[in-house]
């Protein structure tokens, strides 16, 4: 956790919706969210991706820790990690899309690139 953003929500329901937007974008390879929220899950998508990229049994079980689905923590480790080995870094595109409708907060779409 980054720890500089609560996003009005405690600890723990924090720490939950962060670990399933992660899953979520590792599974789908895009979100739609607010800025901020983006902003937060790009590190920690990184970081998996980082542990992936190690390819050991400890690496694998620290992602399935904080990933909330086996399938893709598999993914990530037997297909994900091949596409992202020769790049040092920068796994993660946020492309901002202006204001939402209905209370103006910045939305962005977080890619994997």
């Amino acid at each position: 956790m980054s720890g500089n953003r609560k996003l009005g929500k405690r600890t723990d329901q924090r720490k939950a919706m962060l670990r399933a937007m992660v899953t979520y974008l590792l599974e789908n390879g895009q979100i739609k969210t607010t800025l901020a929220r983006a902003k937060e899950v790009a590190p920690l998508t990184e970081k998996m991706i980082t542990l992936s990229k190690k390819n050991d049994l400890a690496a694998y079980r620290q992602a399935l820790a904080f990933i909330t689905k086996e399938d893709v923590a598999h993914k990530l480790f037997t297909e994900m990690n091949q596409k992202y080995m020769s790049r040092d870094g920068g796994y993660t595109r946020i492309v901002r899309m202006g204001p939402r409708k209905g209370d103006a907060a910045e939305m962005a779409i977080i890619q994997l690139v």
